[in-house]
């Protein structure tokens, strides 16, 4: 078999129409969006301002600024479309290249090589024509194309199996951590101890408190909370267990600061929305405010107060997490609830339980409120939503063995993320292997 060492500018035909945006000739037409990574073309109605090219069916669609992560396409469309000139279209000259062993060919490492090897600037240059073409790239006989694509496209069929037995992983696991967190606070995870003080006496005890706080003007008297009736009851506890609401076991409930937060790393710190993922707290993406807002210092945060989140999309409003950090380092923004309890609490705990599925179903969503794309749920609310609270012991082995189990859920969803970028990447050395 022989490869043939040939320009590009052989095997493809640059369409070198252009026009204005405003143009009669593409008036109607639908525009190109994007191409993913993938070769998938997203139109859309929205004009531009840019001048435009118009692509017909069956050419080869290039995006300048991405080609090299795989933005390449075949339109199959019947009806014209057009792109900006960030993208260039192409009439294959099938008597000397297979389509589909080209559109493999461009997604290769060998291209890239051809790329960086052959064009000032490499990946770099947004590629246009006059860079493409003259590119010299060595390609096999019709046949040899045909076998070379017959073959991948077996590969793909299998490594598509594999993609999809890692992505029903990934949901087992999903569904592992739910069952967890359910499984704690129903009283199933841990044995219940006869030693362990009632947790009817821990809440007396945790309103004792509070009402020393008041008398003291450390924290403000809130209004009477409604009896727990019968029927808001979601499901059964232990006898040791109580059901109460959470304005009962909270010390505080506020919301966060409303200052402008911005880049300056050299003040403080503010917890976004974004910093809770997953029922945790991260600290990637920070913005900060002066140390003199108003605010503080009555909005620091306090190691194991817990963050809710009052206002996001449907699927994330209700979304908490537990700081961590150290005192007074950090605030948090208006978007976000802080939650603070006594010594008798758990805080992790009651994490645990706003992040499961029956806090979800029966306390959350029954109250969500939307409006003009945003989802609400204010802290009044979250005062009167009901918590399970077991004896204070219990609650800090429950937590202790969440912890455990949620550190076994997060090495089988590495180790499964691991397989899905070994899947990837074998993908690409058979794309290479093939193209030798």
């Amino acid at each position: 078999m022989t490869w043939k060492k040939v320009k590009l500018g052989e095997v493809l035909f640059h369409q070198e129409s252009r026009y204005k945006p405003n143009d009669e000739k593409i008036a109607g037409l639908k525009r190109i969006e994007k191409i993913d990574f993938s070769g998938n073309i997203y139109l859309s109605d929205s004009k531009s301002r840019t001048d435009m090219i118009v692509i017909k069916s069956g050419e080869l669609i290039i995006s300048g600024i991405n080609v090299y992560k795989g933005a390449v396409a075949i339109y199959e469309g019947k009806e014209d479309i057009t792109a900006t000139i960030h993208y260039s279209s192409y009439r294959v000259k099938t008597e000397k290249i297979e389509v589909d062993f080209l559109k493999l060919f461009l997604k290769s490492p060998k291209f890239l090589d051809a790329i960086k090897e052959q064009i000032p600037g490499g990946i770099k240059t947004e590629i246009k024509p006059k860079h493409l073409l003259p590119l010299e790239v060595k390609i096999p006989d019709l046949s040899k194309q045909n076998d070379i694509v017959q073959s991948f496209v077996n590969f793909e069929n299998q490594q598509a199996l594999l993609i999809n037995e890692l992505s029903h992983q990934l949901d087992i696991v999903k569904k592992l951590r739910q069952q967890i967190l359910q499984d704690a606070v129903q009283g199933k995870l841990v044995n219940q101890t006869p030693d362990d003080e009632s947790a009817s006496i821990l809440l007396e005890k945790i309103k004792a408190e509070k009402e020393q706080l008041i008398k003291e003007k450390k924290v403000k008297k809130d209004k009477p909370l409604s009896p727990i009736k019968a029927e808001e009851i979601p499901f059964e506890i232990p006898e040791n267990w109580v059901w109460c609401r959470l304005g009962e076991i909270a010390i505080n409930i506020e919301y966060g600061t409303s200052e402008k937060a911005e880049m300056s790393a050299k003040h403080i710190a503010v917890l976004r929305m974004n910093n809770i993922q997953d029922g945790k707290i991260n600290f990637g993406e920070l913005k900060y405010v002066k140390e003199s807002i108003d605010d503080l210092p009555r909005l620091y945060l306090k190691a194991g107060d817990l963050l809710f989140n009052r206002t996001n999309s449907y699927e994330l409003v209700g979304k908490s997490g537990i700081y961590h950090g150290d005192n007074n380092a950090m605030t948090f923004a208006s978007y976000l609830i802080r939650v603070q309890f006594s010594k008798n609490t758990s805080s992790d705990f009651i994490n645990h339980y706003i992040n499961s599925s029956f806090c979800r179903i029966t306390q959350l969503e029954p109250q969500i409120i939307q409006q003009n794309g945003q989802a609400n749920f204010n802290g009044t609310k979250l005062k009167n939503i009901i918590c399970p609270l077991p004896p204070l012991p219990e609650q800090h082995r429950i937590v202790a063995k969440v912890e455990s189990l949620m550190r076994l859920c997060d090495e089988l969803e590495a180790s499964i993320r691991q397989n899905q970028s070994y899947t990837e990447q074998l993908l690409q050395a058979a794309l290479r292997e093939a193209l030798q």
